[in-house]
C-alpha cells in the first residue's frame, strides 16, 4: 500500500489515513523507559548495585564500554522529563522502579529516599494528566541476590514478592496499572543461557530455572500487588514475535515451531494455560525439575492485562550441523532493517495481535503494546544562529510509528481488545549491551551536556494525540 508521508504543520495521521479517532476514546497513549537505561545516579540516597551496575563495568560487556552511571541523569532531571511528556500529549507513562534503589541489597531494609523519587515521579504525573504504569522489574536485580544465584535461585521469586508489596504499599493509592515484568524471555535467555546481558551466564538450556522463577515472581509479585491495592490493573510484559519457516519443508517447519515454542508459548503458555510447552515440540534439552506442585498454579492466576512488546518477526531453518539449537535464525529479505539490524514489518504487530487472540480466546485478557519503536542513526543539527534551534529529522521513524499504530488499528478491527500503545522510547537512552550507539527515542538526548531536544517523530506523536505539529 503507497502511503502519503506526514507533513510537519497538519494533522498527525496514521500510515492508513485514520487519526486518533479511530481508538476508543479511553485508549491509554504513552511513552515508555526503563530505570536503569535513563536514571543515572547509581549510589545516591543509598541505592545498592544492580547487576547491570556490575555487568556494564566489566571488560567486553557493552558498546565502548558505556555504563548506565549517568545514562539520561532523569534522577536529577525528572521534572524536566515530566515536563516534557506533557508537551508531547501523552495520556499514560510506562517507567519501571529500581528494585535496588528501593531494597539496596534485594530484602530487608527498605530505603526510603528510594521510594521518596519514585513518589515525587508519580505525583508529578498525575498533576500534569499522565497515568502512571509501573513496571516492577525491568532487569536490574540486586547484585546481593544474583551472589545468591540470582533468579536461577527460586529465593529470588519470594524477594521480588516481598519488594512488590513494598512498592504498592507506597504507591498503590496513586498507581492503578502494574506490570510485574518486563520480558522475561530477555531475562533468561540474554542473561543466563547465551551471557550478553547481566549477569553474563552462558548456560543454555540449562537456563531454564531463571524462566521459571522469574514466571514464579511474577505470580508472587501479581498476588502482593492485588493484595496491597484491591481493584489494581496487574500484569506481565512479554516480548512476542510471530515465527515463520523459510520453506514449507518438514525440517523448517518443525524448527519455527520449536522457536514459537522457546521464544513465545515458554512464556505465554504458563501465565494463561498453567502449563509449559510440549517437550516434543521444544526439541531441547530442559530439565524441569525445579517446578514444583502448585507453581504453575500461582504462574497462572487471571490477570487482568497483557503487555505486549513488538519489534519485528522471526524467520527460521533447520539448524546446521553443530548448531545447539533446534533452530536457526535467518534474514528477512526485502524488508528494510533498522540500525539494529531488524526488519520493519509493520503488519507483523497485527498479525501478533490476532493471532495470540486466536490461540487463546477468552484466556487472553486486554492487551497493551507496552514497547513498540525503532533505533535509527539520528543526527543533530545545530542551530545556526542563536534564534534558531537544534533539531533532529527523523522522518523513518515517523512512518515507523505511523506504520506501526495503524497495525494496532486493524487488530482492533479484527477484534483484539487493545487498550493501549506505548512508542519506546521517551529519550534517548542506554540501550544495553549497545550502550549509548542505539536511540531509539522521540527526544534526542546530547549525552555530554544532557540536552534534550525533540524529534520530529515527537511532533507528530504530539500531532496525533492533538496537539500542535
Amino acid at each position: 500500500m503507497t502511503t502519503t508521508p506526514w507533513v510537519p504543520g497538519e494533522p498527525g495521521t496514521l500510515s492508513d489515513g485514520r487519526d486518533r479517532s479511530a481508538f476508543p476514546t479511553d485508549f491509554l497513549w504513552g511513552t515508555a523507559t526503563a530505570s536503569y537505561q535513563i536514571e543515572g545516579s547509581p549510589t545516591a540516597d543509598g541505592k545498592g548495585a544492580s547487576i547491570w551496575d556490575t555487568f556494564s563495568h566489566l571488560s567486553g560487556t557493552t558498546s565502548e564500554g558505556d555504563t548506565g552511571d549517568i545514562a539520561c541523569d532523569h534522577y536529577v532531571r525528572m521534572p524536566e522529563d515530566v515536563a516534557l511528556m506533557t508537551g508531547l500529549g501523552v495520556n499514560a507513562y510506562r517507567f519501571s522502579v529500581s528494585w535496588p534503589r528501593v531494597q539496596p541489597t534485594g530484602s530487608g531494609a527498605v530505603e526510603p529516599r528510594g521510594l521518596d523519587f519514585y513518589d515525587r515521579l508519580v505525583d508529578q504525573l498525575l498533576a500534569h494528566g499522565i497515568a502512571p504504569a509501573l513496571t516492577l522489574y525491568h532487569w536490574d536485580l540486586p547484585q546481593a541476590l544474583e551472589d545468591e544465584g540470582g533468579w536461577l535461585n527460586r529465593d529470588t521469586a519470594h524477594r521480588f514478592g516481598d519488594y512488590a508489596g513494598v512498592v504498592a504499599q507506597r504507591l498503590g493509592d496513586r498507581v492503578h496499572t502494574w506490570i510485574t515484568i518486563n520480558e522475561a524471555v530477555v531475562v533468561s535467555t540474554f542473561g543466563y543461557a547465551l551471557g550478553t546481558h547481566a549477569p553474563g551466564k552462558f548456560l543454555l538450556f540449562d537456563s531454564f530455572p531463571a524462566t521459571h522463577h522469574v514466571l514464579l515472581g511474577h505470580g508472587l509479585g501479581m498476588q502482593a500487588v492485588r493484595h496491597a491495592v484491591p481493584g489494581a490493573r496487574v500484569g506481565i510484559t512479554h516480548n512476542l514475535s510471530p515465527v515463520h519457516a523459510v520453506t514449507d519443508s518438514e525440517e523448517d517447519r518443525r524448527a519455527a515451531a520449536a522457536m514459537d515454542a522457546i521464544q513465545n508459548r515458554m512464556y505465554m503458555d504458563p501465565v494463561l494455560l498453567g502449563s509449559y510447552p510440549d517437550p516434543d515440540v521444544v526439541m531441547a534439552p530442559i530439565d524441569r525439575s525445579c517446578v514444583l506442585d502448585g507453581d504453575l498454579e500461582i504462574i497462572s492466576r487471571p490477570m487482568d492485562m497483557l503487555g505486549i512488546n513488538y519489534y519485528n518477526p522471526t524467520l527460521v531453518k533447520a539448524p546446521g550441523e553443530g548448531n545447539p539449537f533446534p533452530f536457526e535464525i535467518t534474514a528477512m529479505e526485502g524488508y528494510e532493517t533498522t540500525a539494529m539490524g531488524w526488519p520493519v514489518v509493520p503488519d507483523g504487530l497485527r498479525e501478533l495481535l490476532v493471532g495470540e487472540k486466536a490461540r487463546y480466546g477468552d484466556a487472553l485478557p486486554p492487551v497493551m503494546v507496552t514497547e513498540n519503536g525503532v533505533a535509527y542513526d539520528d543526527v543533530l543539527v545545530e542551530a545556526p544562529a542563536a534564534s534558531d534551534v537544534a533539531h533532529v529529522d527523523d522522518p523513518k521513524r515517523v512512518e515507523y510509528l505511523r506504520s506501526h499504530v495503524a497495525a494496532v488499528a486493524a487488530a482492533i478491527d479484527e477484534g483484539v481488545d487493545v487498550r493501549g500503545y506505548f512508542v519506546w522510547s521517551l529519550l534517548d537512552n542506554f540501550e544495553w549491551a549497545e550502550g549509548f550507539s542505539k536511540r531509539f527515542g522521540l527526544i534526542y538526548v546530547d549525552y555530554p551536556t544532557q540536552r534534550r531536544i525533540p524529534k520530529l517523530s515527537y511532533s507528530w506523536y504530539r500531532a496525533f494525540l492533538g496537539g500542535p505539529a
